[in-house]
């Protein structure tokens, strides 16, 4: 039998849980800057008191697992449960190790659909409250928008945050938090790892980018708050990640270790600036990063790790004392130095709450409890982050009503007031580099029928195809004739010489771009068409840095990501309907001389 409950159904488990913690989130109602003791304390300080070792190790993890139901999932989902935790189902789980956390992923079959995310929250939420001490799970996703989003249509997809950025707009930002909040706490999401508080200063990242704002701390620091307070408005804690600072690396913290060689008077100006704006903010929790920061730790230790880092900056010199979660557990980043047995515990010493996803938790978690036992960790040391992770419960009203609401998940998610609103604050970030003799916006009298070639990259959550289709679909709309013709991010010459050909028949011709370089094929698909005399407009559908490596197209477009609503609006741009209002929120460089800008931060045309 399918676990289809919702919020109406009994809970016999909460009025013993409301009974004990009467009064904590009245009680923990506390300042927007401020995470010290509260008078909920005293009641929380008690029910910590009476947890057992194993319950409280448990409290420190949040975990994945497979499966649409939290007791009823499919069986190739139990199976890889089975194979990874240990247990059937999240039911399971969370009964044998009493973890405090959970995070859904698309890949883990959690994300179908927004009633079917609701009852798997619940059921967890039932699994956990059911236990004796039962205390309510946080429930987290990877939710930025762009190109990170764990839950797909037909919630409301946002713009990301370097497109965010290129709106400028603390108002976007902070409505961008307010609905996908109340939209997530529908479905029975409690902590979105969002926003990224990473200030992109290299346009090599490979793994930030777009998720970024932008270059200028400060006005990255402005966008950070504002989302914060938008998302904690909706009784969703938000996450600024990714600590101390992941914006200027060339390697993929999942993939390797990157080594961040910022001076400790560079991250004061740059790297820290979005964290205190964030703290400022009264952020509920703080991401570390996987990397190596020799300026501000000398050991050669991940930032995760690092009590000098965590304990010395984050919580000395910046303030904060909310919870410090790890970055996924998982990345190799972590796991370079130390083997998973160690990392949950050297974590800990650091001054970590949350270990995010361990490879394995059965050894990360009987890990923790042999460094208690053994004196390496004490379990005092446990409480204190317990309690910050319980007042994060309470604050977020979770002892009162840990439930997702079913019955107003068609009145709250994807509705179409926030559907508009997400396709305005798309428009307002399309940004116009290039545009020469007026090229656009396209006439649908002379250039009528329109050929829309280019990339197209693995699909986030927010789209309904490839770039190519979604945009042609979208002119097609607007009036126009368009044809989509995919040609990948690396086309052949084959491919090439098929977009040439089908070019002929077109009054001019829309490119999709994805991360071009001075070597990539999608430089000779651009010549090529440029060769067949038809107008040609490049749309760079990730990295605004594209626009470097074509020097020669009459007029470039950014979105900044190729999820429906930034194409869509990207299409209303071409066709004239809106202008381009977007600015640069990072600065281009020249292909040929990185030393010198080509635009600035802050460039941007329109008509």
């Amino acid at each position: 039998m399918h676990d289809t409950s919702t919020g109406n159904t009994a809970r016999p488990s909460r009025r013993a849980v409301l009974t004990a913690t009467a009064g904590l989130t009245a009680a923990l109602t506390v300042p927007a800057t401020a995470h010290a003791a509260t008078p909920g304390d005293r009641r929380l300080r008690a029910l910590i008191s009476r947890m057992t070792l194993e319950e409280k190790v448990g409290q420190l993890f949040v975990m994945r697992v497979y499966g649409h139901s939290a007791t009823d999932p499919d069986q190739a989902d139990i199976d890889a449960n089975l194979k990874e935790i240990g247990v059937r189902t999240a039911a399971e789980l969370v009964a044998k190790y009493r973890v405090g956390g959970i995070i859904y992923f698309t890949w883990a079959h959690n994300t179908r659909d927004p009633h079917q995310i609701a009852a798997l929250s619940d059921g967890i939420q039932r699994a956990s409250l059911d236990q004796p001490r039962g205390l309510p799970v946080l429930i987290a996703t990877d939710q930025e928008h762009g190109a990170v989003c764990r839950i797909g249509r037909p919630a409301t997809l946002f713009p990301g945050a370097m497109a965010i950025g290129a709106g400028g707009s603390r108002s976007d930002a902070r409505a961008l938090g307010r609905i996908s909040g109340a939209e997530l706490r529908a479905m029975g999401i409690n902590q979105d790892y969002s926003p990224d508080a990473d200030v992109n200063v290299n346009p090599a990242n490979p793994v930030i980018g777009v998720r970024s704002f932008g270059a200028d701390p400060e006005a990255v620091a402005e966008l950070v708050a504002a989302e914060v307070r938008g998302y904690q408005a909706a009784r969703v804690a938000a996450t600024a990640k990714h600590f101390p600072g992941h914006g200027d690396t060339t390697v993929d913290s999942h993939y390797g270790f990157p080594v961040i060689t910022h001076s400790r008077e560079l991250w004061e100006e740059l790297d820290a600036v979005p964290f205190r704006a964030a703290i400022r903010a009264g952020i509920d929790s703080v991401m570390t990063a996987h990397i190596q920061f020799p300026a501000l730790d000398g050991s050669g230790d991940p930032a995760t790790l690092s009590r000098p880092i965590v304990t010395g900056i984050l919580r000395g010199e910046l303030g904060y004392d909310g919870v410090v979660i790890t970055d996924s557990l998982g990345m190799q980043g972590v796991r370079t130095k130390y083997g998973d047995d160690r990392v949950p515990v050297l974590a800990l010493q650091a001054g970590v709450d949350q270990l995010l996803n361990p490879p394995s938790l059965d050894v990360a978690w009987n890990a923790v409890l042999a460094a208690v036992r053994g004196g390496e960790l004490t379990e005092a040391r446990l409480d204190e982050s317990i309690l910050r992770i319980l007042r994060l419960k309470a604050r977020r009203g979770l002892f009162d009503d840990p439930w997702a609401d079913p019955a107003g998940v068609d009145g709250t998610v994807g509705t179409p007031a926030h559907l508009a609103r997400a396709g305005r604050i798309a428009e307002r970030t399309t940004t116009l580099l290039v545009n020469e003799d007026g090229t656009l916006p396209l006439d649908r009298r002379r250039q009528h029928r329109l050929l829309v070639v280019g990339a197209d990259p693995a699909s986030p959550s927010g789209t309904t195809g490839p770039p190519t289709g979604v945009l042609a679909a979208a002119l097609t709309e607007l009036g126009f004739t368009a044809t989509a013709l995919s040609t990948g991010t690396a086309p052949s010459a084959a491919t090439v010489d098929k977009a040439v050909a089908a070019a002929q028949d077109a009054d001019a011709v829309v490119v999709a771009t994805y991360n071009v370089t001075a070597s990539s094929t999608q430089r000779t698909l651009v010549e090529r068409l440029l060769g067949t005399g038809r107008p040609v407009v490049a749309v760079a559908v990730r990295n605004p840095y594209d626009v470097a490596q074509l020097p020669a197209v009459p007029a470039c477009l950014a979105t900044y990501c190729w999820t429906d609503v930034e194409l869509r609006a990207a299409a209303r741009v071409l066709a004239g309907r809106v202008r381009p209002r977007g600015r640069l929120p990072v600065p281009v460089q020249r292909a040929d001389d990185p030393a010198r800008v080509l635009y600035p931060i802050g460039y941007g045309l329109t008509y």
